[in-house]
């Protein structure tokens, strides 16, 4: 297996909060915001001279405590995808991110427009049933209408068990899908 480029940024009550680059974490240990609680074995700097070795970072600890809870709703697919809790709003079922997309209630093709109160989310395959048309003309049901959220619970991030790299798995047993 190849070495994972990206870092399970983790709360400070170690429960995962999201996912980075390896990169965004080495500048984040240098800056304070975090400390390293786990590494790959790949070396990613090494300076004979001063005998300075890195490693990359597997898993990082914020070290100041954050918020519940978002404010101020920005308009974008992963809170579209935390405000229905990643599940299809035709089937109901749960899925992890990448087997979901936001699909426009009334198609732009008739004049839909892009807000929080025209877009769902929904997997591949009710919205290839569903196509341009809106959930009426293709004689489906919408399980909850859309609306502007105020407030989104933090996310954690939905992890595929298949995707985790062995260094995640301690703090990622709750959470994996």
């Amino acid at each position: 297996m190849t070495t994972p480029t990206t870092t399970l940024i983790l709360n400070h009550y170690l429960h995962p909060h999201r996912i980075a680059s390896w990169q965004d974490a080495i500048t984040e240990f240098f800056t304070g915001k975090v400390e390293i609680v786990a590494w790959y074995d790949e070396v990613v700097y090494h300076n004979a001279e001063r005998g300075i070795t890195m490693q990359m970072p597997a898993v990082a600890r914020l070290l100041k405590p954050v918020g519940m809870y978002k404010k101020g709703v920005k308009f974008s697919r992963i809170n579209v995808m935390v405000r229905d809790n990643f599940t299809c709003a035709f089937c109901g079922t749960k899925y992890p991110m990448e087997k979901l997309n936001y699909d426009h209630v009334l198609p732009r093709s008739q004049g839909g427009k892009t807000v929080w109160e025209n877009i769902i989310t929904s997997c591949y395959t009710c919205n290839e049933r569903k196509g341009s048309r809106t959930p009426e003309q293709a004689k489906m049901k919408l399980l909850r209408k859309p609306f502007r959220p105020k407030t989104l619970p933090l996310a954690q991030p939905v992890l595929a068990m298949r995707n985790i790299p062995k260094e995640w798995e301690p703090y990622t047993a709750a959470v994996s899908a």
